[in-house]
């Protein structure tokens, strides 16, 4: 009786094991009960067989501790008990057991050496499955009559462990063997063979593979389709593509995905039309896939239809759609949005944090980007090295020093500083606060320098005014063969500008367009225009200007008209005021700048009727305010500010400044107030500025080791620009500010913008 019940019970156990390799969640309780039924219904020990059935139901059902408990206690184990064991030591990554547990072994076969190979793999050890692979090549044990050899499984595993090193020699060797034993024929061998030539760039090879293989399956198409799309060979995969009689999911998902990533965002849309139309099961990766290529083409109306589409599926709180969409909104420049999916989800991760964060960096909500960083931690989300690049590049933007160093301290700790996205970060952060020593400090220290890296040392040097250093960082970029980008040129172009190198700029233009294919941009254009007006050579700027392709943006014709301001070209100024209205007509500079070169000709009704024009198209100049931080609080400060709570050793300060000043030789430039009062109202106007009460206040709390660092919303005033100078000479202090155009770094005196900005 007891050999029919056993059999019984080995049937039970091997629908349990096969039920929890497919995912079931049943098997666990299944083998348990089975297991009480043996012990009280056979004699003992049970037979070995039906142990080998229950050992592997355990372990197949991820209860690997009962699976050794059983096996330490089993009498007589045999070859296929220990290979249960060692498949599942191997599935868990549990190397050192596998090794161990393998190394014990009195006898091994092709399935003892596939476990080792794929625990090595599965661990991303690939070099120790290499090494598995050979000691199997050398084994000279005979299991049943039969000397041990590899298997269809051993080749698939030992080409995947070739792709993941990257060893083209090591991948052709095994091609070989495969080759040599049979296996050629076969798609269980030949579909990693063509991923893992499309993986190491030699597409023809894959190629090769794929058209020799008879009766190709779906799984071989879909593989090779993925290796073209990755080799940029988009036609030769649509080809591959239109000649499939039959097509599933991960097919058409493949042709949206690489579609997306070769820069074809509209065809991807296409195929996925066609992808509905036929009525294939759309995924969370086709819908992450084409929500990818809706953020990059803008397509907000296709997005929204597929975010509803995604909730009538049911698909809109799968954590993978969800960061998609997070980030499509965000490129869509709809953070509300993005913010209003990210709320909803109700499981996040890594990703969807990351996007958030992403989101709000790209849309100029900086501080937000902190805050769901941190955020993020109390959540208990580790970040990775790009989230952390992305939240210190926000601090960059913030120019925060502060909250930057922290976060540096948190690479350190974590162990995230060398990889080159937090790098890169933090030499970006430290340039745009001002510390080019540490930036330049920190590029030196990295272990491998890319386009960004250069880009962010030449921007940083650029900001304040070192041309000599911008420059021959740049001609070094370039003769280390490191190949510049846009961003790259408008640090040099900027720096040529603050140096007066007209002719220099000129060529590095010109350079630019012919040398490298870059067509300018705005922001090249606009350097272009202070290049030639900064150095007076205003009437050149003009005819550049007129040579453009295209009309200058707000910012270039705003640039041309603080030139004629400094240098009182009022009709260049009236012509660059006329089409900044017509280009931005709420941007309220025109009217300031123009005010501002009328009020010092003493034209005031010129200046009222500017006034008159700013009320009747209902155009507001924003309130100026500076703010300081310290220790970790925000100060901020508005003209003849009465508020803070320290607003009379404040005021203190700056009288004695004031005082200081003026032994220095200063004197206000009352041009700055474009109000008809008289020069000494005129004087006290300018005298409590917001930046020089934030000044005021680094001076007296900031420690003297340490530059004082201010932010304001507007353009720095003329006055309070000279004023900065002269307050840091006469403290000894750096002081940083960063106002609506952009950095100045006072020392000693200089300012980095070369008193043009």
């Amino acid at each position: 009786m007891s050999r029919p019940l056993c059999n019984h019970y080995a049937a039970l156990l091997s629908s349990a094991a096969a039920a929890a390799a497919g995912g079931g969640r049943d098997g666990a309780r299944v083998a348990g009960a089975v297991h009480c039924l043996v012990l009280r219904t056979l004699p003992h020990p049970p037979p070995t067989y039906l142990l080998n059935h229950l050992l592997a139901a355990y372990a197949r059902s991820g209860r690997l501790p009962l699976a050794r408990r059983l096996f330490d206690a089993m009498p007589d184990p045999n070859l296929f008990t220990r290979n249960a064991l060692l498949s599942a030591l191997a599935r868990a990554r549990l190397l050192p057991d596998m090794e161990r547990l393998f190394a014990s072994m009195p006898e091994r076969d092709a399935v003892s050496y596939n476990a080792l190979i794929a625990g090595f793999s599965g661990a991303g050890a690939p070099a120790r499955a290499a090494r598995a692979y050979q000691a199997l090549l050398r084994e000279e044990a005979v299991v049943d009559g039969a000397r041990v050899r590899p298997s269809r499984i051993t080749m698939s595993g030992m080409v995947m462990a070739a792709s993941a090193l990257g060893d083209r020699a090591l991948g052709r060797q095994v091609h070989c063997q495969i080759l040599r034993l049979g296996f050629g024929a076969y798609a269980f061998t030949g579909s990693p063979l063509v991923d893992m030539y499309a993986k190491m760039g030699l597409i023809g090879d894959a190629k090769r593979v794929f058209d020799e293989m008879e009766g190709k399956n779906v799984v071989m198409y879909n593989t090779m389709i993925t290796g073209l799309l990755r080799c940029k060979m988009v036609e030769e995969a649509r080809g591959v593509f239109e000649a499939m009689v039959d097509r599933d999911s991960i097919t058409w998902t493949t042709m949206v995905t690489g579609l997306t990533q070769n820069g074809l965002q509209s065809e991807a849309l296409d195929v996925f039309r066609r992808m509905r139309a036929e009525g294939v099961g759309i995924d969370q990766y086709t819908f992450g896939s084409i929500l990818t290529a809706c953020g990059a083409l803008a397509a907000s109306e296709e997005g929204k239809q597929i975010h509803a589409y995604t909730i009538r599926t049911l698909y809109d709180d799968n954590i993978f759609v969800g960061s998609a969409l997070v980030d499509m909104y965000s490129k869509y420049r709809s953070i509300r949005l993005a913010e209003a999916v990210f709320r909803r989800m109700t499981c996040k991760n890594i990703i969807s944090w990351t996007a958030m964060i992403v989101g709000y960096g790209q849309n100029g909500c900086s501080e937000e980007a902190v805050r769901v960083f941190l955020e993020m931690q109390r959540d208990g989300i580790k970040p990775d090295d790009f989230t952390l690049g992305s939240v210190i590049s926000s601090c960059a933007n913030l120019a925060s020093l502060e909250e930057g160093a922290q976060f540096h301290c948190m690479a350190l700790v974590s162990g995230l500083r060398p990889y080159i996205t937090v790098s890169n970060a933090l030499v970006t952060l430290y340039g745009k606060c001002g510390s080019i020593e540490d930036a330049h400090r920190l590029f030196d220290e990295m272990p491998f320098q890319d386009q960004v890296s250069w880009t962010a040392l030449v921007t940083g040097y650029a900001q304040f005014g070192k041309a000599k250093e911008t420059i021959d960082l740049f001609e070094k970029m370039l003769s280390k063969g490191v190949k510049p980008d846009g961003v790259t040129f408008i640090g040099v172009l900027s720096a040529c500008s603050r140096s007066g190198l007209v002719e220099k700029g000129r060529s590095y233009f010109q350079f630019m367009q012919e040398n490298h294919g870059i067509v300018p941009l705005d922001d090249h254009y606009t350097c272009m225009i202070d290049l030639y007006s900064r150095s007076g050579r205003l009437k050149e700027a003009e005819e550049f200007i007129r040579q453009m392709p295209r009309c200058p943006d707000a910012i270039g014709w705003a640039t041309l008209l603080s030139a004629c301001r400094l240098r009182g070209d009022m009709e260049i100024g009236k012509w660059a005021a006329e089409n900044l209205l017509k280009t931005d007509p709420q941007n309220p500079a025109s009217y300031v700048l123009l005010c501002s070169m009328h009020a010092t000709k003493g034209e005031w009704s010129e200046v009222a009727q500017l006034r008159r024009g700013m009320r009747d198209r209902q155009v507001k100049k924003e309130p100026g305010c500076s703010w300081i931080k310290y220790k970790n609080k925000v100060h901020i400060f508005s003209a003849d500010d009465q508020s803070h709570p320290f607003s009379g050793t404040i005021y203190e300060k700056l009288q004695w400044l004031n005082s200081k000043m003026v032994e220095e030789g200063y004197k206000p430039d009352v041009s700055s107030v474009l109000h008809d009062v008289a020069d000494a109202e005129k004087v006290h106007m300018l005298s409590n500025h917001s930046e020089k009460l934030a000044i005021a206040f680094g001076l007296i709390f900031v420690p003297e080791e340490m530059p004082i660092r201010v932010v304001k919303n507007l353009r720095v005033c003329v006055d309070c620009h000279n004023a900065t100078k002269f307050i840091s000479k006469i403290t000894g202090r750096d002081i940083l500010m960063r106002d609506a155009v952009r950095f100045h770094k006072f020392s000693n005196g200089i300012c980095s913008c070369g008193d043009f900005w």
